[in-house]
């Protein structure tokens, strides 16, 4: 129940309306009985500057940012967490002594979802990559700082991937898969990553990756959560790779954001939940 001690904390974003932060945020909140409430608003990009004074002038807690503001609202931030810099995006502000704190819990949440759920040994895997896109940049960051191998990045721009294969390059050996290489660099790695959108709702038949590029050696990660089994998530199954699912990645940053937040443990359980619920309702 919201009332006068309630610290409000929420999602921006534009649009928001399908967002499951809210429902998995509150019922958190509810399950550990602590004084917060969650709301979804949707900011228009001219409106964010507004809306960052906003969180300013009515004491919000702190905020979740999402697309398209991960990487605009960082100039209005009083400090930036030396992650989220690296990453150059922020999906999480924490209000602190009256200054904004920006931070990024995708690559973290991803990271802790993925050892979670398939008892990987980061240090020995060869990472390879599809996308180069923000999600692509938090990912990759992270599993650097975590000590992995190597990383390959599949991107349709060579431009992009050119970019992020420089910054991560200075932790890690990171390489471009140039056009035609793709399965030449899939058959000796151990972990399979695909960042982009390709495969979701609603254009499920859709791959990042030909089928025949698969083998059983993988572990095959898909960052999309909905559909909850991507097509790339049933083919890699079907020949006996591991798989992990975007559902993790999603309830993880979640729960670091709401640790940032609160100074409390996330209920994880619960949050992923109730996500799931939500999820096989709208399927």
């Amino acid at each position: 129940m919201i009332t006068s001690k309630t610290q409000l904390v929420g999602l921006f974003g534009h649009p928001v309306s399908h967002s499951q932060s809210p429902m998995m945020h509150n019922t958190a909140f509810s399950e550990t009985g602590l004084g917060f409430a969650y709301a979804a608003f949707d900011v228009e990009p001219e409106n964010l500057e507004d809306a960052v004074a906003g969180i300013r002038a009515l004491g919000l807690k702190g905020i979740n940012v999402t697309i398209p503001h991960k990487v605009a609202i960082m100039p209005m931030l009083d400090e930036i967490d030396p992650l989220a810099k690296r990453i150059g995006a922020v999906n999480t502000v924490v209000s602190r002594d009256g200054r904004l704190i920006g931070y990024n819990t995708d690559g973290m949440g991803y990271v802790r979802s993925l050892v979670e759920e398939t008892g990987i040994v980061l240090e020995k895997q060869v990472v390879t990559m599809v996308g180069a896109g923000g999600a692509a940049r938090a990912v990759a960051f992270t599993l650097a700082e975590q000590g992995v191998k190597e990383i390959r990045i599949i991107n349709r721009s060579r431009e992009r991937a050119a970019v992020l294969a420089e910054h991560v390059g200075t932790i890690v050996p990171t390489k471009i898969v140039e056009q035609g290489e793709g399965e030449a660099a899939i058959a000796d790695s151990s972990l399979l990553i695909n960042t982009t959108s390709i495969g979701m709702l609603p254009n499920v038949q859709e791959t990042p990756v030909s089928a025949e590029w698969l083998h059983s050696g993988l572990t095959v990660s898909d960052l999309i959560y909905n559909p909850l089994e991507t097509r790339l998530l049933k083919e890699a199954r079907a020949i006996g790779a591991t798989v992990h699912s975007g559902i993790g990645m999603f309830v993880n940053q979640g729960a670091l954001a709401f640790e940032l937040w609160t100074g409390e443990r996330a209920p994880t359980g619960v949050m992923r939940e109730v996500v799931l619920q939500q999820l096989k309702k709208t399927t």
